[in-house]
């Protein structure tokens, strides 16, 4: 018998890093994302695929799982992993500015799309309003495993996405014990339990942030010190895994416990380290989850179902979409941002299945709703990424024909205008911005024009290739012009065209090097800036000052290098000034460059 199930384990092994090897790599390379690889994986050794014929050929066992719940483990712990990676990404200062978008949309989202759908469910149903409407909560919930990690938390779609998802998780042990309450055979003391879960729960969250205040930076410093990555990698999984099981105790979900590990590292000034040695274990874990989720899928019962079943995915994912795009638009934001939100956040979620298995056990529902339910989770898990897609696609043809609008019915003002969005182009469109400076930057790529849009950046789309197509912003009343594109021949042709039409307009340039900055002086502009320049002499400094160096004469070197390279922008850009090139950060010594 244990021989037995050791040669299980590791078929086990063998499938699921199998699946890593092969579907991350391959649906790389078409650019698809690996979720639904993951996921027909599942499908295709699990007990609905070449699991079922096992028994008839043995050799399968060994390349097959039989049962979900031989990986179910792995698969939660996946989910603790990668919301230790999402804590790890925060601060308890973006967690603060965020606390609306958590506690008002969040909120909203769930409670509004969940008495939504039990309502329809009491509608059309033979369920009592209890069944109907905790199962409507299910519904509700999103999936924190595939959603955050297609949106990531910094942007404006991660943001709203993190926020919503984070009341979800923290409303998961209230949502049990209200099911629970409600069970025909249920005592009278659970309130007087989920009371006491809640104060215990918040004492072990305030004891875990104070000792991890106080003790991480310690035991890492340690870690640290030895210079050796397998210490940092045991006290990452320490940590993860004490606070895990310390809000698990108490009856909060582990992830939070996970989530609130990651916050604390992220205090510390060793995160970078600690993400960098867990990431793998995240990936490879969150795709035991998929494969479970995979396992799920019955094709049989698909097969004989499948019109039920593609209305309620259908009735789920519009009622969640409008829900939650509309939220979004009544707490400000933009159109596209609501409308790619919505859609991403419109399928069921894995917590569900959770919530299903307690709405069962407390006999709410009965076996048959509750398998029906869990297959159109399942559907709605494996078609997250074509959500989210969709819903990428939906946002920016939303905000190209808001940009349109905008430069039709605009009237001119007097500000900068940036051509090119990328690193270089962002950081000034948010310095300005920072400053109260008015702006727009144009950028000839749609899905760059998007995402800055989404993001509140002044942002149009323009192929400043084409004639007369920087025209319509307005130059004649623009108080300076930025060129921050990665083209040195289309800089100096648009230099010269733009001093040609506007005598007056200020240009500031991106230039390649001193030779580049040169030409462009030529050309007209007012200034041009190496990129190189800066970089290099501070990576000279660093070095020299590693090496011992004493600070002044190093200091000194540098001014000269500087001066050398004035003089010959000077000379090859035919200039009766010196050019601008300065240190933009006070130097040690006090001197001026």
């Amino acid at each position: 018998m244990a021989i037995e199930a050791e040669t299980s384990s590791l078929g086990n092994a063998l499938v699921v890093l199998g699946a890593a090897g092969i579907v991350i790599p391959a649906f790389a390379r078409f650019r698809i994302t690996p979720v639904i690889g993951f996921i027909l994986v599942g499908l295709l050794v699990g007990p609905s695929g070449l699991g079922a014929l096992a028994g008839d050929y043995p050799w399968l066992r060994h390349v097959t799982i039989r049962s979900p719940e031989d990986i179910a483990l792995f698969g939660e712990f996946g989910i603790i992993l990668l919301l230790f990676s999402i804590g790890l990404e925060l601060s308890f200062r973006r967690l603060w500015q965020l606390r609306k978008l958590v506690f008002g949309v969040g909120a909203a989202e769930l409670l509004v799309s969940g008495v939504i759908l039990g309502g329809v469910l009491l509608m059309i149903g033979t369920l009592t309003p209890p069944a109907a409407f905790g199962l409507g909560i299910a519904l509700a919930l999103s999936s924190t495993a595939l959603v955050l990690p297609i949106a990531g938390t910094r942007s404006a779609v991660g943001r709203a996405s993190f926020s919503m998802l984070l009341f979800e998780d923290l409303a998961i042990v209230p949502i049990i014990f209200i099911l629970g309450a409600f069970a025909p055979n249920a005592a009278g003391d659970n309130a007087q339990l989920l009371l006491t879960t809640l104060w215990q729960g918040a004492l072990v969250v305030a004891v875990l942030a104070v000792a991890g205040w106080f003790l991480l930076p310690r035991i890492f410093a340690q870690a640290a010190r030895a210079k050796d990555p397998e210490l940092f990698l045991a006290a990452s999984l320490l940590v993860v895994i004490v606070a895990a099981l310390a809000t698990a105790t108490v009856g909060l979900s582990p992830i939070v416990g996970a989530l609130l590990a990651g916050l604390m590292i992220a205090e510390t000034e060793y995160h970078g380290e600690v993400e960098a040695i867990t990431a793998p274990f995240k990936g490879l874990a969150l795709g035991v989850f998929l494969i479970s989720v995979g396992m799920g899928l019955n094709l049989a019962t698909i097969a004989r179902n499948w019109s039920t079943l593609l209305l309620a995915v259908v009735a789920v994912v519009v009622v969640k979409a409008v829900v939650t795009a509309l939220l979004l638009r009544f707490s400000g934001a933009r159109r596209g941002t609501a409308a790619e939100v919505g859609l991403l956040m419109s399928s069921p979620s894995e917590t569900t299945l959770i919530v299903l298995a307690t709405a069962y056990q407390a006999q709410l529902i009965s076996r048959a709703t509750a398998e029906f339910w869990q297959l159109v989770t399942a559907i709605g898990l494996t078609i997250t990424p074509l959500l989210a897609r969709v819903g990428h696609d939906v946002a920016r043809r939303i905000e190209m024909k808001s940009a349109d609008g905008e430069s039709d019915d605009e009237a001119p003002v007097a500000r900068t205008v940036i051509v090119g969005f990328g690193r270089v182009g962002h950081t000034v469109a948010e310095l300005l911005r920072e400053h109260g400076q008015p702006y727009v930057a144009v950028d000839a790529d749609i899905d760059t024009v998007a995402a800055a849009r989404r993001d509140g950046f002044a942002v149009r789309f323009a192929d400043v290739v084409r004639p007369n197509s920087l025209d319509k912003l307005g130059l004649e009343h623009a108080n300076a012009i930025v060129l921050t594109m990665d083209d040195p021949v289309q800089q100096l042709r648009m230099t010269r065209k733009l001093r040609e039409k506007y005598p007056d307009l200020p240009i500031i340039s991106r230039a390649r090097d001193a030779d580049h900055a040169g030409a462009l002086y030529r050309a007209g502009a007012s200034d041009a800036v190496p990129e190189t320049l800066e970089s290099s002499l501070q990576l000279a400094e660093a070095v020299l000052i590693d090496l011992g160096m004493a600070m002044g004469p190093v200091i000194a070197s540098i001014h000269d290098v500087r001066a050398k390279m004035r003089h010959d922008i000077m000379t090859k850009g035919a200039l009766d000034r010196e050019p601008r090139i300065e240190r933009l950060r006070p130097n040690p010594a006090g001197e001026d460059a």
